[in-house]
């Protein structure tokens, strides 16, 4: 579903992605895990039509999003850390514009949306304004709104930062349901190593650009010798700190430049 070779990344004159090769299989949940600045948010940009790549191929359900753009949107939904929410508007009327945005037929848009709304234990507050949610409630009304048009693909980047870890639970228990039952093809970032260990099939660990290692969780144990996932991660990418890259105004900005072009 995903297919990553050689992907490189260039800034004036520094690379943040420097030759990063992996696929995705239809209905995995890959998790793409590295510490602040390894590349992993330039990465997914690339992947969603936000950034060109430098050099090397990319493909999205067989699609290339550097020349097939709009064809390319439509096959995946995308959750960004920031919220993208209209806090002015109901949750409904939040669901509503995006099935208007991604073409979605009207019947199927109201069905689609009672059952999201449902599933995610929203429906009961649809008529509420985003506004008065808790940051729980925004971020399962931001994912249920990631399913609205049926994406094959749903990219999820640090959706679970700041959650207690009750709607944490709540959240990752949803997505493997409609993971599940929808074989969308789930492709996360975290820094949360027991939600990684937990939910995903499959993980890439990204450090200075390079995707230093890759597989199941107890093959990254084992690879490292190690009893845990966040030891296997930091026996990887060691234990110094990391300054991010990006900006949440940048990150913001280019979601908004998408849809103009």
């Amino acid at each position: 579903m995903i297919r990553v070779e050689n992907l490189v990344k260039t800034f004036d004159g520094f690379t943040a992605v420097q030759g990063v090769t992996f696929e995705v299989a239809k209905g995995e949940i890959f998790a793409f895990l590295g510490p602040n600045g390894a590349g992993k948010t330039t990465t997914i940009k690339m992947l969603t039509t936000l950034l060109r790549p430098t050099s090397g191929t990319m493909e999205i359900d067989g699609l290339d999003p550097t020349t097939q753009q709009k064809e390319a949107r439509q096959r995946f939904g995308i959750v960004f850390q920031d919220p993208s929410l209209d806090n002015e508007q109901t949750a409904y009327e939040n669901m509503e514009l995006h099935g208007v945005l991604y073409h979605v037929p009207r019947k199927l848009r109201a069905e689609r949306t009672e059952r999201l709304l449902t599933l995610f234990e929203l429906w009961d507050r649809r008529n509420d304004y985003v506004k008065l949610f808790s940051g729980g409630m925004k971020r399962r009304l931001e994912i249920a709104r990631g399913f609205l048009h049926t994406p094959k693909i749903l990219f999820l980047d640090e959706p679970t930062l700041g959650l207690d870890p009750q709607s944490r639970n709540q959240l990752w228990t949803h997505v493997k349901h409609l993971n599940e039952t929808e074989q969308t093809t789930v492709f996360l970032t975290t820094h949360y190593m027991d939600e990684a260990a937990r939910v995903a099939h499959r993980i890439a660990i990204i450090d200075h650009g390079r995707v230093v290692a890759q597989g199941t969780v107890a093959e990254l144990k084992q690879q490292t010798n190690s009893d845990s996932l966040e030891g296997a991660f930091l026996a990887l990418t060691g234990s110094s700190l990391r300054d991010e890259g990006a900006t949440s105004a940048d990150r913001m900005r280019q979601v908004a430049q998408m849809w103009r072009r």
